[in-house]
């Protein structure tokens, strides 16, 4: 068992940038180049490991092998989508990673969708269904996102409103600035908006329905096809709570300080600031997953048996649940994502 380095999948969706390549290091030759699925075990997009004994393979690959590498914590919420949402009399398939972490960079804004819960995800699309957050890299002057409804809507309404091509007059515009987290449960209709780059841990699920997207066309010189509705399926058609940043408490400690994002039934997301170095441990009851926003530095067995693993801006660390007491050193920005 040892900590795995993973290489991402990359996309080109048409509203990316070049961002994750000029300032996170991503090697693809992708153009745009709107995506890096970071740490995935899906299909549409899954990381291979670079580093140690499973160099070459994909981290789905060993984690079929191994499940104990997800924790207990991590196997029971595999477990719980899984019996919550598989056909009566279905048996259960072999547990899979139950989160997905992408780097992403809207140098465009992204379509208005919305992501269907596990249920219905299962039932139609045979996929988990996909509750995200956000934590926003950068974001440029004036730049803004759409989160939920601005006021009750119907569905007839928002027919008309595609049609004619007034959407957005019905969605709440929120303000965005680095170091900000968005919440966006299964339902809520959404948007990120140009001139973003954000760290997003979801669901480990590619289902997406989109209700409007500005009338662009693919590489097929085709409009992008929208998917209304099953959009208006599962929709929260409610007016969005209030979207303002909460106070986050800081925790410092010799060397380095840990303040919690988000935590949810599928991800617990921490941001620590490493100046120095800091120790912590990797237990049984769920695996880890580092990835570093900003700086460099290593990482290694409290013991020093374990050949240290080095890191830089851009990388991304799975550690296996049960890994034990680690030591990281140098100075980096990283999120750490666990169940």
């Amino acid at each position: 068992m040892e900590p795995m380095l993973l290489q991402p999948a990359g996309k080109d969706y048409l509203w990316g940038g070049s961002r994750l390549k000029t300032e996170y290091g991503k090697e693809f030759r992708l153009t745009p180049l709107a995506e890096t699925w970071e740490c995935s075990v899906h299909a549409d997009g899954p990381s291979v490991i670079r580093t140690g004994r499973e160099r070459g393979r994909t981290l789905a690959e060993v984690l079929a092998e191994h499940p104990d590498y997800l924790g207990s914590k991590a196997l029971e919420v595999a477990g719980e989508i899984q019996k919550n949402t598989s056909p009566a009399g279905e048996a259960a398939g072999v547990p899979e990673l139950p989160i997905l972490v992408k780097l992403i960079d809207a140098q465009q804004a992204l379509s208005v969708q919305v992501h269907p819960d596990d249920a219905y995800a299962r039932v139609h699309e045979n996929q988990n269904g996909k509750t995200e957050m956000w934590y926003v890299l950068d974001a440029g002057p004036g730049a803004f996102l759409y989160h939920g409804f601005a006021h009750p809507v119907t569905g007839e309404q928002l027919r008309d409103a595609i049609e004619t091509g007034t959407l957005e007059k019905h969605l709440q515009k929120v303000s965005v600035h680095r170091g900000d987290v968005f919440y966006i449960p299964s339902g809520t209709v959404h948007a990120i908006g140009a001139g973003i780059v954000i760290a997003e841990i979801q669901e480990s699920s590619n289902v997406t329905y989109r209700l409007y997207d500005y009338n662009r066309v693919g590489a097929d010189g085709k409009l992008r096809p929208l998917h209304v509705e099953k959009a208006l399926e599962v929709l929260d058609m409610r007016p969005g709570t209030t979207v303002r940043q909460k106070p986050r408490t800081v925790h410092y400690y010799a060397g380095c300080s840990r303040e919690n994002l988000c935590r949810c039934r599928y991800f617990d997301v921490e941001r620590i600031r490493m100046n120095k170095g800091f120790s912590f441990s990797v237990l049984e009851t769920s695996f880890q997953v580092l990835l570093c926003l900003e700086g460099s530095g290593g990482l290694e067995d409290a013991d020093g048996l374990m050949r240290p693993l080095r890191f830089a801006k851009g990388d991304c660390i799975f550690l296996p649940a049960g890994l034990g007491r680690c030591h990281m050193i140098g100075e980096a920005d990283l999120l750490k994502v666990r169940c």
